[in-house]
């Protein structure tokens, strides 16, 4: 039937309709389906074809005036029943042809056999004038299998376009999480985008930008569409939170950051995918956090301690502003390729692509993420900020030892060791140690060997080392502290000597 939001169609005629609106479904390039061998598609008449001429999918019809019966990006199929002996020495084809075009039809196919055994020779002259692109069906090849195919290209093309979105959500995601978060994500959403990205502040000043520098007459543009959707600007209704426009042939679109805060995001791109819009949309959740004013008091002043050890301060006099609380330091590094993004609940981040260092208040709770694996240091001061350091370091390397998603560091201070004075402890555990005090990795190697219970291989895979280098190490370590690694007591009193040398 008919589309009842399609007005009947007259005759055949030279009128020109509204053009139609395109539907939003995952276009497919007509290349791609000429491409297909099993078809034997071949085009003969129209405008050579590239990756820019697509379809949203195909209609058969054997009506002499298909208009009403389209929406518009189709490919039409038709194997000509509608045409008479004598369409071919009068109008009747141009008027067909006119008719798809104006329906905003993509392209035509036309089956020959068992109607035809040829394409129409008018036929192919009129999809020349109006520059429709035909191509012929050869009888091995249905109409079915061609709509078939075009709907494999659109599942193929939906799969590709969220496979896409999804990646550029990830990245993003990670962008937020890093040192400078900002440029971050303006670079990832130009890069995922193809086009540039620009974040401007309430009062219209560019706060950053990313991607090819557009030319003098996008950026003018830009900024009056950037304009219309930044608050406080006098009109008679509210902002809007979204505004596009082209400027020759890019495409432009301005969107407002939540808060009310005045700041606006814009981008321009040459082409715009159907996921683009989804994209931009997470970075301008992301970008509304990190600009919105949701800093506490003390918030306020671990960014003013970053300040002042980043302009030289001793870190002893910013230690206080970062209060008289206690801390905890986490070590997480991926334990697969491309992990989600880890999720702290802290600012106080430093962020690479093999690990991540995290600080966080002692009293907040820390949970296993998946696809990382994290070492958690014990509780400590804010002078004491680089033991829990090591502390973390170490338990995120029996994590990596263990595979174990989540490794804390226990120190238990009511053993043996508080019955005996700390200065003669830490002079006895240097002089036992000092043979192989000069040789981090002799060190290192002992104390994960120890830690995890003389394990070789446990101790390779924790220090990314072969088992053969652990086993060369130990007994270099047993050489040079003349001692027996196999005598648990010795085994214990290195261990003692370990934890008090950190």
């Amino acid at each position: 039937m008919p589309d009842a939001t399609r007005p009947a169609a007259g005759p055949p005629g030279p009128s020109v309709p509204p053009a139609p609106a395109v539907p939003p479904t995952p276009p497919v390039p007509l290349t791609a389906l000429l491409a297909r061998e099993d078809l034997g598609l071949r085009q003969i008449a129209g405008p050579p074809v590239g990756p820019d001429t697509v379809i949203h999918w195909a209609h058969t019809s054997e009506m002499a005036d298909p208009y009403p019966y389209l929406l518009g990006g189709e490919l039409l199929l038709t194997a000509g029943v509608h045409a008479t002996e004598s369409a071919g020495t009068g109008p009747y084809y141009d008027d067909y042809v006119a008719r798809i075009v104006a329906a905003g039809g993509a392209a035509l196919g036309f089956g020959v056999a068992p109607v035809h055994d040829t394409v129409p020779r008018a036929l192919v002259e009129a999809c020349d004038r109006h520059g429709l692109p035909l191509f012929e069906v050869p009888p091995h090849s249905t109409f079915s299998g061609v709509t078939r195919a075009v709907w494999q290209l659109m599942a193929q093309a939906r799969h590709a376009e969220l496979r896409r979105v999804s990646e550029a959500q990830q990245g993003l995601a990670t962008a937020a999480a890093r040192p400078y978060p900002v440029p971050a994500v303006l670079r990832q959403l130009a890069q995922r985008t193809g086009g540039w990205a620009v974040l401007t502040a309430p009062d219209g000043t560019e706060v950053g930008r990313a991607g090819p520098d557009p030319s003098a007459e996008v950026s003018a543009a830009m900024a009056q569409l950037m304009r219309i959707v930044r608050p406080g600007e006098t009109r008679l209704f509210p902002a809007p939170t979204s505004a596009a426009d082209t400027v020759g042939g890019t495409q432009l679109a301005a969107y407002a950051l939540g808060g009310g805060q005045g700041y606006a995001l814009g981008t321009a791109v040459g082409h715009r995918d159907p996921g683009d819009h989804t994209i931009a949309g997470v970075a301008v959740v992301l970008l509304s956090l990190l600009t919105g004013e949701h800093q506490t008091t003390a918030e306020a002043a671990r960014s003013a301690a970053l300040v002042r050890l980043l302009l030289g301060e001793d870190p002893a006099a910013v230690a206080a502003l970062l209060g008289d609380g206690t801390w905890r330091v986490v070590h997480a590094a991926p334990d697969r390729p491309s992990p989600p993004p880890v999720s702290l609940g802290t600012p106080l981040l430093d962020a690479t692509d093999s690990l991540v260092r995290a600080l966080l208040p002692a009293d907040q709770e820390v949970v296993a993420q998946e696809g990382w694996m994290m070492g958690v240091s014990g509780t400590a001061p804010t002078d004491d900020l680089a033991a829990a350091d090591a502390q973390a370091s170490r338990a995120l390397t029996r994590a990596k030892a263990t595979r174990a998603p989540l490794v804390h560091h226990h120190a238990d201070a009511r053993g043996l060791a508080s019955l005996l004075d700390p200065g003669e402890v830490t002079a006895h555990a240097r002089t036992l140690l000092a043979p192989i005090a000069h040789t981090p990795a002799l060190t290192e190697t002992l104390r994960t060997w120890l830690s995890l219970h003389g394990s070789w291989d446990r101790t390779a895979t924790a220090l990314a080392v072969h088992r053969n280098t652990v086993r060369q190490r130990i007994a270099k370590c047993a050489t040079l502290l003349d001692t027996d690694l196999d005598d648990p007591d010795v085994r214990m009193e290195l261990w003692f000597a370990l934890r008090h040398t950190e």
